[in-house]
């Protein structure tokens, strides 16, 4: 019998629980302004992620296995940006919150899955009360700084349902009990890995996936007063629960 306490709740981060731009971006727009990468360095990078994410679409394959944009950079500098009006201007949304805020209540375990940088998710995670475990995507470093190079996986697609499957497993949680959300079709096999998939503020080919499974749907795009029901799993601007 599941107990609060094995159930998890799985948060998606960009586009999930913060609007656009990503962290990455308004993290790379921040070292830009302070004169720490090149406008070349933020082309090449841009090039470099589209690319890949071409890629991705087409074969489902993720080969985006550098941040060479930040070679050489002192870790401390994330630390500057979340103490910075830049950092602390990321905002979540206020529907994403009342749903933390529901999990919490009921005891279960919080854990955001991001294919964004780890130090970035986790410099986000600590605005928020209480204990939230994050997996991201690392970054080597060496003697405080970057190298460029991503350490392990970069948390996409499966990777994301493989890490939910290996964090259950280390923590005595029951993912048929827990709880999935996501925006996008990349999302969609850490949301099937749980018992409770919620497409959050979907993309067109995650929301047609989700009303074709059945899922609930939810909008946390639009300004939304009413109280979190427990029965709902998630508010829905669009009525959807």
């Amino acid at each position: 019998m599941s107990t609060r306490s094995d159930i998890g709740a799985f948060f998606d981060l960009d586009g999930t629980l913060i609007p656009w731009p990503s962290l990455e971006w308004r993290f790379a727009a921040y070292l830009f302004a302070r004169g720490e990468l090149a406008a070349g360095s933020i082309l090449r990078w841009f090039g470099h992620s589209a690319r890949e994410f071409l890629r991705y679409r087409r074969t489902g394959i993720d080969n985006n296995n550098n941040k060479f944009y930040l070679a050489g950079l002192p870790e401390s500098l994330v630390s500057e940006w979340a103490g910075s009006s830049d950092g602390q201007s990321v905002q979540f949304l206020q529907d994403g919150l009342h749903q933390i805020a529901w999990h919490i209540a009921e005891g279960h375990r919080i854990v955001f899955v991001s294919g964004t940088l780890a130090p970035l998710a986790r410099a986000v995670a600590r605005q928020l009360p209480g204990e939230i475990d994050v997996i991201a995507t690392g970054i080597e470093s060496t003697d405080g700084r970057w190298t460029g190079r991503i350490a392990g996986d970069h948390v996409r697609g499966r990777e994301k349902a493989c890490a939910i499957f290996e964090f259950a497993d280390g923590n005595g949680l029951r993912l048929d009990q827990s709880y999935a959300y996501g925006d996008q079709i990349s999302d969609l096999p850490m949301l099937e890995s749980v018992g409770h998939p919620v497409a959050a503020n979907p993309g067109f080919r995650l929301e047609r996936a989700a009303r074709l499974r059945g899922w609930p749907i939810c909008d946390w795009r639009a300004l939304c007063r009413l109280p979190v029901r427990a029965d709902a799993r998630c508010l829905s601007a669009k009525g959807v629960a």
